[in-house]
């Protein structure tokens, strides 16, 4: 199962990333590391890092093994941050990341309940989750606006690296039909 290549909400189009993306992706955030904190990943210190980064991406679409989408302000058409959607049997699960600038909006709101509800809606997929730092409350929130609820703590679930070396415990965050 495949998502669309491109998804539409009021105010933003999430699309496939490109390579011509890394600019963006590197000016807007991926360098930042109050962005990065709650991440798997250490800011980029250098564009390249960020063109490999495009390249998983498009990699990760053609094997159908998850599915990486820009967030495009249709307003200005500025790239403000990226949701990937990760298929597997019956669920799916989501992650995000979102410029500064643009915190507080709802954008990744908007951007996840379009995922969401693209997933629900489809016969094969019964269960969208996603989870969070138990220190990152803005990200517990968004996936409360889009009606999924807490179902626990993953205890020493994942290793944010901008924060500690060890595993740290994550809230679990689902919506299922």
């Amino acid at each position: 199962m495949k998502p669309p290549q491109t998804l539409e909400t009021k105010r933003l189009c999430l699309r496939q990333p490109i390579p011509e993306d890394a600019g963006s992706i590197f000016e807007q955030y991926a360098q930042d590391p109050e962005v990065t904190k709650y991440l798997s990943w250490q800011p980029h210190q250098s564009i390249r890092e960020t063109d490999e980064f495009i390249d998983r991406c498009i990699s990760v679409w053609a094997n159908h093994s998850a599915f990486p989408y820009v967030l495009i302000c249709k307003q200005d058409a500025q790239l403000i941050g990226m949701i990937e959607i990760r298929i597997n049997q019956y669920k799916a699960d989501l992650g995000y990341v979102l410029a500064r600038s643009e915190w507080g909006k709802g954008y990744m709101t908007e951007a996840m309940q379009a995922l969401t509800n693209w997933a629900l809606a489809q016969d094969e997929i019964y269960r969208v989750w996603a989870f969070c730092d138990v220190e990152n409350p803005a990200s517990a929130r968004v996936m409360e606006k889009v009606g999924m609820q807490r179902e626990g703590v993953l205890k020493r679930w994942f290793i944010h690296p901008n924060i500690a070396k060890e595993p740290r415990d994550c809230y679990c965050y689902a919506i299922s039909k």
